[in-house]
């Protein structure tokens, strides 16, 4: 599996650039990089930020760790909503959700690692695709979408956040 390194275990998203790539890394190894409103909103500030940036023609999301790229939603919100009574799931589902049709519709080639366990809204951070296998786009362009199954460790070895 793909072992990513970071730099920080305070930062919950680490953005980069690699020349013309933009990087982000998921960075809670030890909660399966599970989203929170927080990651979400950084995600979603850097996708709108680097879509009309000349610099950055395609964007790549990795999870930090060996363990996958994102087990989906923390669910300990979801937890808190329900014995405390309080409504934060729902600001993160409308804001999760916002950030997957911002993905779907996404200017430029958003490549997703999905090497491990990836659950929920992990799946959703690289599975959007139209019934026939094609990435769904409103315009109807000629962009697809694949799937790359790999030999886990193999396959993407080569493939480290940058230093």
């Amino acid at each position: 599996m793909t072992q990513v390194s970071t730099t920080s275990v305070e930062e919950p998203v680490i953005l980069e650039r690699r020349g013309v790539l933009g990087i982000m890394v998921l960075n809670r190894p030890r909660a399966l990089n599970a989203l929170t409103t927080t990651m979400v909103e950084i995600m979603t500030e850097a996708l709108t930020a680097w879509a009309s940036d000349p610099g950055i023609e395609t964007v790549a999301v990795l999870g930090a760790g060996d363990r996958g790229l994102c087990a989906g939603g923390d669910v300990s919100v979801f937890y808190e909503d329900a014995m405390n009574g309080t409504a934060h799931s729902e600001t993160f589902w409308r804001k999760e959700y916002g950030l997957n049709a911002l993905i779907a519709s996404y200017p430029k080639p958003y490549v997703a690692l999905m090497d491990g366990i990836t659950l929920g809204g992990g799946r959703g951070l690289g599975s959007w695709f139209a019934p026939g296998g094609d990435r769904a786009h409103p315009a109807g362009d000629a962009r697809g979408g694949h799937r790359l199954p790999t030999r886990r460790g193999r396959d993407l070895a080569a493939i480290q956040r940058p230093r």
